[in-house]
């Protein structure tokens, strides 16, 4: 009787708000449960906290027996409790694993919830959030494949993460700007449980690492150590974001990996096995999974920019050695895949399926121009990927056809978008989207100051000028609190206006070189203009 009672109450303690879902992974359906700890678990949480029976106890709901204390403990407690004092004092960049994540994230989460409590003592929490850390991580070598111990310093202030190839070198063999840095655990492809990828861009291509360390926790540090560095880089580079908005950008677990076969433009070609990679919007493949570099990248955008993607491959298609085709439609050519399974090929086609339906950030516009590359593309049509053209002078949105980019174009910065000039044609420099000007974001760069000047450093209103010296001062307008503008940028294709903008500039005598510099206050105006008004852009 005694034993019915104790399962009848702990069937209503489920239902209770917080603990109808795994109190550490999120998993639907709890059938475990802490009874020290006084928290609900799934069977795989539950096997974690076995490993630290100094810290939790562990039942099964259904299965063992339960004396009353016990059971009024979980009443007394539960997960909503437990949460509130176990991850008080959680930091915002801090990654908290679902079930979908690896052994090793969710095993190190439970340990520094528990049995360091991380979360309740922020000084033992400085590992990963003191803005530098320095170390040793065995890193796999480009060319022959072999684990070495590599240094690798990663550094807030500097704002790069560094390796070297010696203890005693003085420069560092890579600098990875935390700006497009990445990292996330991939223990199956690697061949270790504490496998870590890190990509950055390298001339504009992505460049993957691959890294472990022996001890778990070690390597999960490394882990939240670059989530916070970008976590306050983002803060940065989006004041006015929430924290809500920026977690999600600290760093992304692929969307799919698998083999697929591909042929190239022409589909002349024979077929190629290839590891691809769904990074985001970026179709990314490889001859290996652990390259290095990748062969090539498709840029996937939206339907609302003619892209989708279609079951089965054209009937005229010949050399294909798996029979599970898949076909990719653009703005300007197809690209053809197939799959060695039935069920590869829905799990990709769901996966493409998901990013076509999604709409495009305008900052995506201008990364579509630079994705269409790989070992087989068409050199003459390679802004096939483009999904929106300019015309020789800028009124809106354009659908032109596409043309090959002149040298000028090919060395603009990812994330802009062209060349425009001030009001009245002062000053010169380059326009476009940008994700350092908040998500509704345009940038205008014009040529900085003498290279022996400061340049100007103090903005207005909602111009960003960076502290760090650059070749050309950036300025950012952060659009995002303008309703009318964010509606207007909703929808591209329709043909918006340009933004003018303008800047008031003076100039006073340098004492320093003798040469003129920018002084005085920069004051914006910035609006939509009608089409037939637009001035001074090429």
């Amino acid at each position: 009787m005694a034993k019915e009672r104790s399962r009848k109450a702990l069937a209503e303690l489920l239902q209770r708000p917080g603990n109808a879902a795994c109190a550490d992974c999120a998993a639907p359906d709890p059938d475990w449960a802490s009874h020290s700890l006084g928290i609900f678990i799934c069977l795989n949480c539950s096997g974690i906290h076995r490993n630290i029976p100094q810290v939790s106890k562990v039942k099964s709901v259904r299965l063992d027996d339960w004396d009353d204390a016990q059971v009024e403990f979980m009443a007394s407690n539960g997960n909503n409790v437990a949460k509130a004092k176990y991850e008080s004092k959680m930091p915002p960049f801090y990654y908290k694993p679902t079930f979908l994540d690896c052994q090793l994230l969710r095993e190190q989460w439970i340990r520094a919830k528990y049995e360091r409590k991380e979360f309740i003592h922020s000084e033992k929490q400085e590992p990963y959030s003191a803005g530098y850390r320095e170390g040793f991580l065995w890193k796999r070598g480009r060319d022959n494949g072999q684990f070495l111990s590599r240094k690798f310093v990663l550094s807030e202030r500097e704002g790069a993460l560094k390796y070297f190839n010696k203890n005693d070198a003085k420069e560092p063999k890579a600098i990875m700007k935390i700006e497009h840095l990445n990292a996330t655990f991939q223990p199956a492809k690697i061949g270790n449980p504490h496998g870590l990828q890190i990509t950055y861009l390298k001339d504009n291509s992505t460049r993957n690492i691959f890294v472990y360390h022996e001890d778990g926790k070690e390597i999960v540090d490394w882990f939240n150590a670059i989530r916070a560095a970008r976590f306050h880089y983002l803060q940065v580079a989006f004041p006015g974001a929430s924290d809500v908005d920026l977690v999600p950008k600290l760093s992304r677990n692929y969307l799919k990996e698998g083999y697929m076969e591909k042929t190239g433009p022409k589909q002349t070609e024979g077929f190629k096995k290839r590891w691809f990679t769904m990074d985001d919007r970026r179709l990314m493949y490889f001859k290996d999974p652990l390259d290095a570099f990748a062969r090539g990248e498709v840029f996937i955008g939206s339907k609302e920019n003619s892209y989708k993607v279609l079951e089965g491959l054209p009937p005229s298609t010949q050399g294909n050695h798996w029979q599970h085709g898949i076909t990719i439609v653009t703005p300007d050519r197809k690209f053809l895949f197939a799959c060695e399974t039935e069920d590869d090929q829905l799990e990709w086609i769901t996966t493409f399926q998901k990013v076509i339906s999604r709409p495009m950030l305008p900052q995506e516009y201008a990364e579509g121009r630079q994705r269409n590359v790989g070992e087989d593309a068409d050199p003459t049509r390679n802004s096939a990927l483009w999904p929106l053209h300019r015309t020789r002078r800028w009124d809106g949105w354009s659908r032109d056809p596409p043309r090959h980019p002149t040298p000028a174009e090919r060395d603009v910065p990812p994330g802009f978008g062209g060349t425009a000039k001030t009001l009245g044609g002062t000053s010169r420099g380059r326009w476009g989207f940008s994700p350092r000007a908040g998500p509704w974001g345009l940038e205008l760069s014009i040529p900085a100051a003498p290279a022996r000047c400061q340049p100007f450093r103090r903005g207005a209103g909602g111009l960003r000028v960076p502290e760090r010296r650059r070749p050309r001062e950036m300025r950012s307008i952060d659009l995002e609190t303008s309703e009318t503008v964010t509606r207007e940028m909703a929808e591209p294709p329709d043909g918006i206006g340009l933004l003018e903008v303008t800047f008031q500039r003076c100039v006073e005598h340098c004492n320093s070189c003798g040469r003129g510099r920018q002084a005085g206050t920069c004051t914006p105006s910035a609006g939509f203009l009608p089409k037939n008004e637009i001035s001074g852009v090429r």
